[in-house]
Protein backbone atom coordinates (compact mmCIF):
# COMPACT_ATOMS: atom_id res chain seq x y z
CA UNK A 1 0.00 0.00 0.00
CA UNK A 2 1.42 3.36 -0.95
CA UNK A 3 2.11 6.35 1.08
CA UNK A 4 -0.25 8.84 0.77
CA UNK A 5 1.18 12.37 -1.57
CA UNK A 6 2.08 14.71 1.39
CA UNK A 7 0.39 18.63 0.68
CA UNK A 8 2.33 21.50 -0.54
CA UNK A 9 1.97 22.93 2.89
CA UNK A 10 2.89 19.88 4.81
CA UNK A 11 6.07 20.12 2.75
CA UNK A 12 6.73 23.51 3.47
CA UNK A 13 6.12 23.01 7.21
CA UNK A 14 8.80 20.29 7.25
CA UNK A 15 11.17 22.36 5.49
CA UNK A 16 10.77 24.98 8.05
CA UNK A 17 11.24 22.95 10.77
CA UNK A 18 14.38 21.53 9.48
CA UNK A 19 15.67 25.54 9.29
CA UNK A 20 14.75 25.24 12.96
CA UNK A 21 12.96 28.69 12.38
CA UNK A 22 9.23 30.01 13.66
CA UNK A 23 6.29 31.06 11.54
CA UNK A 24 7.21 34.44 12.86
CA UNK A 25 10.65 34.46 11.73
CA UNK A 26 10.20 33.04 7.92
CA UNK A 27 7.40 35.47 7.42
CA UNK A 28 9.73 37.95 7.84
CA UNK A 29 12.53 36.96 5.98
CA UNK A 30 10.15 36.12 3.26
CA UNK A 31 8.61 39.52 4.02
CA UNK A 32 4.72 37.91 4.03
CA UNK A 33 2.63 37.53 7.41
CA UNK A 34 2.86 34.97 10.04
CA UNK A 35 -0.66 34.23 9.51
CA UNK A 36 -0.05 34.06 5.57
CA UNK A 37 2.52 31.22 6.47
CA UNK A 38 0.20 29.52 8.63
CA UNK A 39 -2.44 29.65 6.45
CA UNK A 40 -0.24 27.66 3.66
CA UNK A 41 0.93 25.23 5.85
CA UNK A 42 -2.01 24.37 7.26
CA UNK A 43 -3.84 24.29 3.71
CA UNK A 44 -6.25 27.37 4.06
CA UNK A 45 -4.12 29.00 1.37
CA UNK A 46 -2.83 27.57 -1.97
CA UNK A 47 0.25 28.90 -2.56
CA UNK A 48 1.19 30.37 -5.98
CA UNK A 49 4.13 29.25 -8.54
CA UNK A 50 6.12 32.60 -6.77
CA UNK A 51 5.03 32.10 -3.44
CA UNK A 52 6.24 28.34 -3.74
CA UNK A 53 9.48 29.51 -5.08
CA UNK A 54 9.92 32.45 -2.53
CA UNK A 55 9.84 29.89 0.18
CA UNK A 56 12.09 27.81 -0.57
CA UNK A 57 14.57 30.57 -1.76
CA UNK A 58 14.49 31.58 1.89
CA UNK A 59 14.61 27.91 3.51
CA UNK A 60 17.31 26.80 1.16
CA UNK A 61 15.66 23.79 -0.09
CA UNK A 62 17.38 21.92 -2.54
CA UNK A 63 16.55 22.41 -6.65
CA UNK A 64 15.15 18.60 -6.53
CA UNK A 65 13.17 18.70 -3.53
CA UNK A 66 11.83 22.53 -5.28
CA UNK A 67 10.23 20.64 -8.53
CA UNK A 68 8.93 18.37 -5.64
CA UNK A 69 7.13 21.39 -3.77
CA UNK A 70 5.66 22.89 -7.32
CA UNK A 71 4.50 19.39 -8.31
CA UNK A 72 2.77 19.15 -4.65
CA UNK A 73 1.13 21.99 -5.91
CA UNK A 74 -0.13 21.57 -9.17
CA UNK A 75 2.41 23.21 -10.98
CA UNK A 76 5.43 21.90 -13.33
CA UNK A 77 8.63 21.72 -12.21
CA UNK A 78 10.97 24.40 -13.60
CA UNK A 79 13.99 22.99 -12.81
CA UNK A 80 15.58 20.13 -15.55
CA UNK A 81 17.61 17.33 -14.58
CA UNK A 82 19.86 16.13 -16.95
CA UNK A 83 22.31 13.58 -17.00
CA UNK A 84 25.78 14.60 -17.16
CA UNK A 85 25.98 13.34 -20.76
CA UNK A 86 23.06 15.65 -21.68
CA UNK A 87 24.00 17.96 -24.53
CA UNK A 88 22.32 20.45 -22.58
CA UNK A 89 25.79 19.88 -20.39
CA UNK A 90 28.59 19.92 -22.77
CA UNK A 91 29.97 22.86 -21.64
CA UNK A 92 29.83 22.41 -17.99
CA UNK A 93 31.24 18.95 -18.32
CA UNK A 94 34.20 20.19 -20.68
CA UNK A 95 34.84 22.43 -17.60
CA UNK A 96 34.80 19.50 -15.09
CA UNK A 97 37.21 17.61 -17.07
CA UNK A 98 39.75 20.63 -17.21
CA UNK A 99 39.63 21.02 -13.51
CA UNK A 100 40.31 16.94 -13.35
CA UNK A 101 42.80 17.25 -15.60
CA UNK A 102 44.49 19.79 -14.55
CA UNK A 103 44.48 18.78 -11.00
CA UNK A 104 47.07 15.91 -12.18
CA UNK A 105 49.47 14.03 -10.78
CA UNK A 106 47.31 14.68 -7.39
CA UNK A 107 43.49 12.78 -7.38
CA UNK A 108 40.95 14.90 -8.23
CA UNK A 109 36.79 13.21 -8.12
CA UNK A 110 33.09 14.67 -9.29
CA UNK A 111 30.63 13.27 -7.14
CA UNK A 112 26.59 13.13 -7.61
CA UNK A 113 24.85 13.90 -4.69
CA UNK A 114 24.81 10.20 -3.01
CA UNK A 115 29.04 10.41 -3.05
CA UNK A 116 29.23 8.16 -6.50
CA UNK A 117 31.81 9.14 -9.06
CA UNK A 118 30.80 10.72 -11.65
CA UNK A 119 34.13 11.07 -13.11
CA UNK A 120 37.70 11.13 -12.13
CA UNK A 121 41.37 12.19 -13.24
CA UNK A 122 42.80 8.64 -12.67
CA UNK A 123 45.41 9.90 -11.20
CA UNK A 124 47.48 7.82 -7.90
CA UNK A 125 45.98 4.15 -9.02
CA UNK A 126 48.87 2.91 -5.88
CA UNK A 127 45.92 4.91 -4.07
CA UNK A 128 43.50 1.25 -4.62
CA UNK A 129 46.21 -0.99 -4.12
CA UNK A 130 44.50 -3.52 -2.10
CA UNK A 131 40.60 -2.34 -2.69
CA UNK A 132 38.50 -5.07 -3.08
CA UNK A 133 37.18 -5.33 -6.31
CA UNK A 134 33.14 -4.91 -5.40
CA UNK A 135 34.24 -1.71 -4.02
CA UNK A 136 35.55 -0.47 -7.40
CA UNK A 137 32.69 -1.62 -9.18
CA UNK A 138 30.40 1.18 -11.08
CA UNK A 139 29.37 3.61 -9.42
CA UNK A 140 32.31 3.65 -7.45
CA UNK A 141 30.32 5.49 -4.07
CA UNK A 142 33.35 7.73 -2.38
CA UNK A 143 32.03 7.26 1.05
CA UNK A 144 32.13 3.62 0.81
CA UNK A 145 35.32 3.14 -0.66
CA UNK A 146 36.86 5.07 1.94
CA UNK A 147 35.04 4.02 5.09
CA UNK A 148 34.92 0.41 4.45
CA UNK A 149 37.01 -2.46 6.24
CA UNK A 150 38.06 -3.95 2.52
CA UNK A 151 38.80 -0.71 1.07
CA UNK A 152 40.73 2.46 1.87
CA UNK A 153 40.28 2.10 5.11
CA UNK A 154 42.94 -0.54 6.16
CA UNK A 155 45.70 1.64 5.16
CA UNK A 156 44.34 5.28 6.41
CA UNK A 157 47.16 5.89 8.98
CA UNK A 158 44.47 8.47 10.69
CA UNK A 159 41.32 6.96 10.23
CA UNK A 160 39.46 7.67 12.92
CA UNK A 161 39.61 10.92 12.35
CA UNK A 162 38.74 10.16 8.94
CA UNK A 163 35.93 8.68 9.78
CA UNK A 164 34.96 11.38 12.03
CA UNK A 165 35.28 14.32 8.97
CA UNK A 166 33.30 12.17 6.48
CA UNK A 167 30.57 11.07 9.61
CA UNK A 168 29.73 15.04 9.92
CA UNK A 169 29.75 16.02 5.96
CA UNK A 170 27.43 13.19 5.53
CA UNK A 171 24.92 13.78 8.59
CA UNK A 172 25.01 17.59 7.93
CA UNK A 173 24.16 16.66 4.12
CA UNK A 174 21.12 14.53 5.26
CA UNK A 175 19.95 17.19 7.80
CA UNK A 176 19.92 20.18 4.84
CA UNK A 177 18.59 18.10 2.36
CA UNK A 178 16.06 15.49 3.91
CA UNK A 179 17.57 12.71 1.35
CA UNK A 180 16.52 8.83 2.43
CA UNK A 181 19.05 7.83 0.21
CA UNK A 182 21.74 9.80 1.81
CA UNK A 183 20.04 9.02 4.93
CA UNK A 184 20.44 5.29 4.21
CA UNK A 185 24.56 5.45 3.59
CA UNK A 186 25.30 7.52 6.87
CA UNK A 187 23.26 4.32 8.77
CA UNK A 188 25.51 1.91 6.64
CA UNK A 189 28.78 3.43 6.80
CA UNK A 190 28.60 4.36 10.05
CA UNK A 191 27.99 0.86 11.12
CA UNK A 192 31.24 -0.43 9.25
CA UNK A 193 33.84 -1.71 11.86
CA UNK A 194 35.38 1.65 13.41
CA UNK A 195 38.93 1.62 15.85
CA UNK A 196 40.17 3.40 18.37
CA UNK A 197 41.39 6.77 17.55
CA UNK A 198 45.41 6.85 18.39
CA UNK A 199 46.65 8.24 21.02
CA UNK A 200 46.49 12.25 20.56
CA UNK A 201 44.60 11.89 17.04
CA UNK A 202 41.59 13.43 18.37
CA UNK A 203 43.95 16.82 20.48
CA UNK A 204 45.84 17.28 16.94
CA UNK A 205 42.68 17.17 15.20
CA UNK A 206 41.26 20.40 17.44
CA UNK A 207 44.41 22.11 16.29
CA UNK A 208 44.48 21.23 12.44
CA UNK A 209 43.24 24.15 10.06
CA UNK A 210 42.25 21.40 7.82
CA UNK A 211 41.72 17.66 8.49
CA UNK A 212 44.42 15.54 6.56
CA UNK A 213 43.82 12.37 4.71
CA UNK A 214 47.16 10.01 5.39
CA UNK A 215 47.58 6.98 3.52
CA UNK A 216 49.65 4.67 3.81
CA UNK A 217 51.23 3.59 0.17
CA UNK A 218 54.45 1.41 -1.94
CA UNK A 219 55.38 4.98 -2.13
CA UNK A 220 55.01 5.73 1.92
CA UNK A 221 52.54 7.28 3.46
CA UNK A 222 51.00 10.43 1.72
CA UNK A 223 49.69 13.25 3.66
CA UNK A 224 46.46 15.17 1.34
CA UNK A 225 43.82 18.08 2.08
CA UNK A 226 40.73 18.54 -0.44
CA UNK A 227 39.18 21.20 -1.02
CA UNK A 228 34.97 21.18 -2.44
CA UNK A 229 34.35 22.62 -5.52
CA UNK A 230 30.57 23.27 -6.36
CA UNK A 231 28.97 25.39 -9.55
CA UNK A 232 27.89 28.70 -8.72
CA UNK A 233 23.86 29.51 -9.40
CA UNK A 234 23.26 26.80 -11.08
CA UNK A 235 19.49 26.00 -12.60
CA UNK A 236 19.82 22.36 -13.22
CA UNK A 237 19.34 20.25 -10.80
CA UNK A 238 21.83 18.11 -11.55
CA UNK A 239 24.63 20.63 -11.45
CA UNK A 240 23.27 22.22 -7.99
CA UNK A 241 24.52 18.57 -6.44
CA UNK A 242 27.52 18.22 -8.16
CA UNK A 243 31.02 18.71 -5.79
CA UNK A 244 34.11 18.51 -7.39
CA UNK A 245 36.80 16.96 -4.43
CA UNK A 246 40.44 18.02 -5.52
CA UNK A 247 43.69 16.80 -3.35
CA UNK A 248 46.50 18.54 -2.80
CA UNK A 249 49.62 17.50 -0.85
CA UNK A 250 49.93 18.50 2.85
CA UNK A 251 53.69 18.49 2.70
CA UNK A 252 56.85 18.64 0.37
CA UNK A 253 57.48 14.60 1.02
CA UNK A 254 53.93 13.99 -0.58
CA UNK A 255 54.30 15.98 -3.60
CA UNK A 256 57.47 14.81 -4.18
CA UNK A 257 56.56 11.16 -4.04
CA UNK A 258 53.68 11.47 -6.20
CA UNK A 259 55.16 13.04 -8.84
CA UNK A 260 58.22 10.21 -8.81
CA UNK A 261 55.00 7.79 -9.07
CA UNK A 262 53.47 9.86 -12.11
CA UNK A 263 56.64 9.36 -13.86
CA UNK A 264 56.97 5.75 -13.15
CA UNK A 265 53.33 6.03 -14.31
CA UNK A 266 54.24 7.86 -17.86
CA UNK A 267 56.92 5.68 -18.36
CA UNK A 268 55.73 2.29 -18.29
CA UNK A 269 52.72 3.89 -20.62
CA UNK A 270 55.23 4.90 -22.85
CA UNK A 271 57.06 1.46 -23.41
Amino acid sequence: MSSPKRSVGEQLKEWRQRRRLSQLELAMDAEISARHVSFLETGRSQPSREMILRLAERLEVPMRERNVLLVAAGFAPVYPVRSLDDPALEAARKAIDVVLEAQKPYPAFALDRHWNVCASNAALPEMYAGVDASLMARPVNAMRISLHPQGLAQRIVNFAEWRAHLLARLRQQVETTGDPVLAELLREVAGYPAPEAAAGEHAAAEHAIVVPFRIRTVAGVLSFFSTTTVFGTPVDVTLSELMVELFFPMDRATADAVQRLAQKQEARAAA
